[in-house]
C-alpha cells in the first residue's frame, strides 16, 4: 500500500514486546481504512531492539524478591527515546491496571493530542520508574489484570482514533452515542418493522423530528437510570432529565438515584 500523502491528524506509537498482536488491528476495522486515508497512523516499536547483551533481556527479577519478572526501565525509555528522535516528541502513556480508568471523557482529550505513545508492560509489571519518570500518565480499561497492556491499547487508540474528524463516515455518530454527554445513548431499530412479534416504536415512524428527538431523550435517560445510574452522579441531571426520572419513580421504574 502506498503511504498516503499530508501529515496524520494523529499518530500513535505502540512499545510493545509483541507488535505482530496489533497486525489485524491496523490492517482492517474503521482503523484500517483511516491509516490507509492518512488521517492516523499506527507505529510499532519493540524494546527488545534496544535491550542490552546477546539475548536482549527487557526483564529481571525484583529487587526484594518476589514472583514473576519485572520489565526494565532501559528497553523502554531507549525505545522511547529513538521513537521521538525520529518522529518527534509524544505523550507518552504506560496502560497498567493501577492507572485512571479510561473513559470517553479521556478519549477526547486525547483526541485533540498530535502524537500518543503507549506503553504495554508483561509478566508481573513494570520497573516503577517507567511511570514515575518515562511516561506522563498512566490509564487502565477496568477493574481487571491481563497478560499485557496490548489489548488495553488497541481499545484505548479505537476510542480515540474514532474521534478524529473524517474517521467515522457520519460525523453526528459520536455526538448521540453512549457518554458523549454522560447519558447511555438511546434504543434504535433498522428493518424490518416487525420480527417475532416485536414491532419498532410507532413515535420513529411519525415523521416529527422534533417528537422523535424529545423521546430519544426521554429513552436515554431511562436507560441510564435503569442501567448506569451512577453517571447521574457525575452529571447530574437536567430539569428535564429530572422529569423522566420522577415519571420512573411514580410508575414503579427499575432505576434510582439520589441528586
Amino acid at each position: 500500500m502506498t503511504e498516503p500523502a499530508g501529515k496524520p491528524a494523529i499518530e500513535f506509537e505502540i512499545v510493545t514486546i509483541f507488535p505482530e498482536i496489533f497486525d489485524g488491528l491496523v490492517g482492517a476495522t474503521l482503523l484500517g481504512k483511516a491509516i490507509a486515508a492518512g488521517l492516523v497512523a499506527v507505529h510499532r516499536t519493540s524494546p527488545r531492539d534496544f535491550a542490552p547483551g546477546r539475548h536482549r533481556q527487557v526483564d529481571d527479577t525484583p529487587y526484594g524478591g518476589g514472583p514473576g519478572m519485572i520489565m526494565r526501565v532501559e528497553p523502554i525509555a531507549t525505545a522511547i527515546d529513538a521513537i521521538e528522535t525520529a518522529r518527534g516528541p509524544s505523550h507518552r502513556i504506560l496502560l497498567t491496571p493501577q492507572g485512571r480508568v479510561f473513559d470517553q471523557a479521556r478519549a477526547h482529550e486525547l483526541a485533540k493530542l498530535p502524537r500518543l505513545t503507549f506503553v504495554c508492560g508483561r509478566y508481573e509489571g513494570v520497573d516503577e520508574r517507567v511511570g514515575a519518570n518515562v511516561c506522563h500518565e498512566q490509564l487502565g480499561i477496568g477493574d481487571f489484570v491481563l497478560a499485557g497492556g496490548e489489548l488495553a491499547a488497541a481499545v484505548i487508540i479505537e476510542a480515540v482514533a474514532r474521534l478524529v474528524p473524517g474517521v467515522l463516515g457520519c460525523g453526528a455518530s459520536v455526538e448521540d452515542e453512549s457518554f458523549a454527554a454522560g447519558r447511555l445513548e438511546y434504543p434504535q431499530w433498522t428493518r424490518p418493522l416487525a420480527w417475532n412479534g416485536h414491532t419498532v416504536p410507532d413515535i420513529l415512524l411519525s415523521g416529527d423530528h422534533e417528537k422523535i428527538r424529545q423521546w430519544r431523550r426521554r429513552e436515554a435517560m431511562r436507560r441510564t437510570l435503569e442501567r448506569r445510574p451512577d453517571l447521574l452522579l457525575r452529571q447530574p441531571p437536567t430539569a428535564e432529565e429530572q422529569r423522566v426520572i420522577d415519571e420512573a419513580a411514580a410508575g414503579g421504574g427499575t432505576g434510582s438515584v439520589r441528586t
